[in-house]
């Protein structure tokens, strides 16, 4: 699969690369990307929900009234979950949402992001770039060359780069990461796909082990 190669200014460089057909051309596995999915959003719970159980809860121990004879029903104690101020019945504990999957299910899910996102021609690849500082304006110019000021973008870099970074991070539209913070939720979760050429070798390289 060849795609054109364009500069920051969104003009086309005259070069094209090869996209690997065994990772932006394969049959998407829909169930692989739905489990890699899932445990990434169970990943981002945090579990510290929790409600206090009968034995949990700040009250007498005492028996709040006899046993017979009060035309009611019997009581032994006033953290009675029926009480008002009572214990909650099985309530929510702290607890851990995650949950393990093979390396080669991930390394499919990804693929099958990337083959969803070439077939709907929603991936472009641009020539490295830097900035000389950080500056949003710089970014937002590179957003408005390439028509995706309006639409929600993710950037993928071979190595991190601190100005490229952090001159899109107050834009809520848009994303930079390097391609070793890949996620099947990060591809998939966004318009365009914006790969930088330092980055397909190495999205290439570790999705075809």
């Amino acid at each position: 699969m060849e795609v054109k190669v364009l500069d920051f200014n969104g003009k086309d460089t005259g070069r094209k690369v090869q996209l690997s057909d065994s990772v932006f051309a394969i049959e998407p596995n829909n169930h692989a990307v739905y489990l890699d999915v899932k445990q990434y959003l169970a990943n981002q719970r945090q579990g510290t929900h929790k409600a206090k159980e009968r034995a949990e809860v700040t009250g007498s121990t005492r028996k709040i009234k006899k046993q017979k004879g009060t035309g009611t029903a019997r009581a032994g104690s006033i953290k009675n979950p029926l009480f008002k101020g009572g214990g909650t019945i099985f309530g929510p504990r702290q607890r851990s949402y995650s949950f393990k999957l093979n390396k080669s299910l991930k390394r499919l899910a990804r693929k099958s992001a990337f083959s969803i996102k070439a077939k709907e021609s929603n991936i472009i690849v641009l020539e490295d770039f830097n900035f000389e500082a950080p500056n949003t304006k710089n970014f937002i110019n590179v957003l408005k060359a390439l028509g995706l000021e309006n639409k929600k973008s993710l950037f993928v870099l071979g190595e991190s780069n601190k100005n490229v970074y952090l001159s899109s991070r107050n834009l809520k539209a848009s994303n930079v990461v390097t391609s070793s913070e890949l996620s099947t939720y990060a591809i998939l979760n966004t318009n365009n796909l914006v790969l930088l050429e330092g980055s397909l070798e190495l999205i290439e390289e570790n999705l075809s082990k």
